[in-house]
């Protein structure tokens, strides 16, 4: 009879401990673990905030660190997922390239020392790294538009050069890569295993760090693939506008936003008085260090724990760089407010987006080619591109950060196309502008192909508020704005 006793009560203990641990996890205090490279760690990423995981107040490191995108870190990613009666059609894929050696100096001190070429036994480290380099060191007859074949194919300099791609940077796409090959190609057999060059499009700006983080990703994605069926379009604009780049009107958005960020900086006085400082560390003119855009040197160091530079006069340190991160922050914060931003976005986000739209509207025909999209550019890309499509909340992208629009068709009804949208891994199809309200007389877990093209083609237009223009040319010429 005790031992009955003993054995119910340890029962009802393990009832009770199995209870609260799925109550923790259910609430996030506990992480369900995920592996990436062996680390096992809860994701801190998120698009939308979380109120249960992030700081209940902003947080400079905390952003900072999400912003570096370090590959050790494990994330959840929800792309490809769909009912099982819906068939994966084309993706089309707009990623910021990797993390990067600095663009600016600050004045009088010396550069962070950074090296650039591709270690097996540096961190961070993904299993295809030498694989790559092997690979990319075959390529010198890829077929690459004028001026991308004159630049080199993965970095290589013991000293980066100023803005060039490090390791960090192209672990992050080859990460990337193996990802969306996982899902994509394993899961979804959205390429044949003879896939021919037609099925892909691919497309970069003329900077060596996106053609690299590209072929980066490419390689994760379609390790040791043939050169002779790859071909990259040289993007001159980092807008990607193509042949539609003149718009005097988006011209005029960016002018009155670039105004609100002045004034918003001169309200700072803490910002100032920072500056001032680190002026007088570096022994220049607070004007002269202030366009050296400091953070981005910071920036840099702060993501490879390289120390703030010394002069004999101090150090700069943390508490400077907290306070121009805070300041980074305060500005997308009223950008959103002001939407000054928003009609820039809208008119500089619609010729990508346009040919995005066709190129889907290809798809849902029939057709097989350009199933698989893949746009290498910059953090002034893809922030109008989730501007314009609603996604105002979304954090301003982070290296190596992913904006995928996927097309499905569902068997039961052939005719039907639907697309989700997904940013960093996270589903924010129904945080988009045109599908918010899809959800309230749906049950489908994605929007119908038609709200994205009606969007596009017509309600972006809308949205700036340009009556009488119904199409990007007016758009972009309409008088007395």
């Amino acid at each position: 009879m005790l031992f009955r006793s003993r054995f119910l009560l340890l029962l009802a203990l393990a009832g009770l401990l199995a209870f609260v641990s799925l109550s923790l996890q259910f609430f996030h205090l506990t992480p369900v673990s995920t592996t990436k490279n062996g680390v096992n760690s809860k994701s801190r990423k998120r698009v939308m905030p979380e109120p249960v995981t992030e700081p209940p107040v902003t947080d400079p490191i905390y952003e900072a660190l999400l912003y570096c995108n370090i590959p050790s870190v494990a994330e959840r990613s929800m792309e490809g997922h769909a009912p099982h009666h819906f068939k994966l059609v084309s993706v089309h894929v707009f990623i910021r390239h990797g993390d990067r050696y600095p663009l600016y100096v600050i004045p009088k001190t010396k550069r962070p020392e950074i090296d650039c070429t591709l270690v097996a036994n540096r961190k961070p480290y993904h299993p295809k790294l030498e694989a790559f380099v092997s690979h990319m060191s075959k390529g010198s007859g890829a077929s690459f538009e004028s001026p991308l074949h004159s630049l080199p194919l993965y970095p290589n300099h013991p000293l980066c050069e100023m803005g060039e791609l490090t390791q960090t940077g192209v672990v992050q796409h080859l990460q990337n890569g193996q990802l969306l090959r996982d899902i994509y190609l394993k899961k979804h057999k959205l390429l044949p295993s003879d896939w021919s060059t037609d099925q892909l499009y691919l497309e970069t700006t003329g900077k060596s760090r996106t053609l690299q983080s590209g072929l980066a990703l490419l390689y994760g994605f379609l390790p040791d693939f043939d050169w002779k069926k790859i071909h990259f379009r040289h993007q001159p604009s980092a807008l990607f506008c193509s042949g539609n780049c003149y718009c005097p009107v988006r011209n005029q958005y960016l002018e009155k936003e670039q105004r609100r960020q002045y004034l918003l900086r001169l309200k700072n006085s803490q910002l100032e008085r920072t500056y001032e400082d680190m002026a007088r560390i570096v022994d220049v003119p607070t004007k002269q260090l202030r366009a050296a855009n400091p953070i981005d040197s910071m920036l840099c160091r702060f993501c490879h724990n390289v120390s703030f530079p010394c002069t004999r006069n101090g150090c700069i340190d943390m508490e400077h760089f907290k306070v121009i991160k805070t300041h980074q922050i305060e500005d997308e914060r009223e950008r959103r407010e002001k939407k000054l931003y928003l009609g820039y976005a809208l008119l500089g986000a619609h010729p990508i987006l346009n040919q995005t739209v066709s190129r889907m509207q290809r798809a849902a025909e029939g057709k097989r080619e350009e199933v698989f999209a893949l746009y290498s550019a910059h953090d002034v890309t893809l922030s109008p591109v989730l501007s314009a499509l609603g996604l105002m909340e979304a954090r301003f992208p982070r290296f190596a950060a992913r904006l995928i629009l996927e097309l499905w068709q569902d068997r039961e009804k052939p005719s039907e196309h639907s697309v989700r949208i997904l940013y960093n891994g996270v589903d924010v199809t129904f945080h988009t502008s045109f599908c918010q309200d899809h959800r309230k007389h749906s049950s489908k877990p994605m929007c119908p192909l038609e709200n994205l093209v009606r969007f596009v083609k017509r309600d972006m237009f809308v949205a700036l508020g340009s009556s009488g223009s119904t199409n990007y040319y007016d758009a972009c010429h309409r008088e007395g704005f």
